[in-house]
């Protein structure tokens, strides 16, 4: 099975957090799994948490899904709390893409009836609010706390031992606990390199029996399992009807002249 992992953070400028998401994917894969992982090596890949920068980013990502269903992948992972382009992705390709944040969320939702996110800022809290709400489960949050993370890459400095590694875990124990205290009967750290890091330190449970889902490791295990699912349906995992819907053939070869190498798999006549 060939997975292809797609951040939204540039490798050079989050050097810590790339090994340290490399280690948890390795240790986590099954036999036979393979995970290419790729950031972002365009315009971006370092404030993610602005509408604006996201939307730039995303361009890049709906691209590599692309590339990653014309060479042959199995399923391409989103690592990125906003599930950037996650529904235009799945229009998109003719292998199935899984998101970071829904994946947390239904997830979750099998661990514990109530859910406690702990974010990184203010300006990620509208964000990742605005998925829940799509995905239909605001009523399953029982509280959202915040740490102190206004400039997201100083999380790189966290992967090192030292004092920054030591105040963002303990913000994080603190956040968690407020979580439990709230109701959350499962707490999630609501931004891709806050997950990897609290895993990395070996950060299972928010206190009260509350356990601390490490989504980055879910999305993987949920992708394994729903690869494996599409092939015993016969490569019908993707619904096409209405919202993931593509193109008849008739057009695509039109569609390419202006748009180019998309929907690898329509075939035209």
């Amino acid at each position: 099975m060939r997975l292809w992992y797609q951040s939204l953070t540039r490798p050079d400028a989050w050097p810590a957090y790339s090994a340290a998401l490399r280690r948890l994917i390795d240790a986590a894969a099954d036999p036979g799994t393979t995970v290419e992982i790729h950031g972002i090596g365009g315009r971006g890949g370092v404030g993610d948490q602005y509408r604006s920068l996201e939307f730039i980013e995303t361009i890049e990502v709906l691209e590599n899904v692309a590339a990653a269903d014309a060479a042959g992948f199995d399923a391409v992972l989103l690592g990125n709390i906003a599930d950037p382009g996650l529904r235009q992705a799945r229009e998109l390709a003719g292998i199935p893409v899984f998101g970071l944040c829904e994946t947390a969320l239904l997830t979750a939702c099998q661990m514990g009836t109530s859910i406690g996110l702990v974010i990184a800022n203010d300006k990620h809290h509208a964000r990742i609010m605005d998925n829940v709400a799509l995905y239909g489960l605001a009523g399953r949050i029982a509280h959202v706390e915040r740490m102190t993370v206004d400039r997201l890459v100083d999380l790189d400095a966290a992967f090192r031992e030292g004092p920054e590694r030591a105040k963002i875990l303990e913000e994080f124990r603190r956040a968690a606990a407020a979580c439990a205290t709230r109701g959350a009967e499962v707490v999630i750290p609501a931004a891709g390199v806050a997950m990897v890091l609290v895993a990395d330190a070996g950060i299972h449970e928010a206190g009260r029996g509350t356990p601390v889902l490490n989504a980055a490791t879910a999305l993987l295990k949920n992708a394994e399992a729903m690869v494996k699912l599409n092939r015993l349906m016969g490569g019908r995992f993707i619904s096409r009807r209405a919202a993931y819907a593509q193109p008849p053939a008739d057009q695509i070869a039109e569609l390419r002249r202006y748009y180019g190498p998309i929907f690898p798999h329509i075939q035209a006549p």
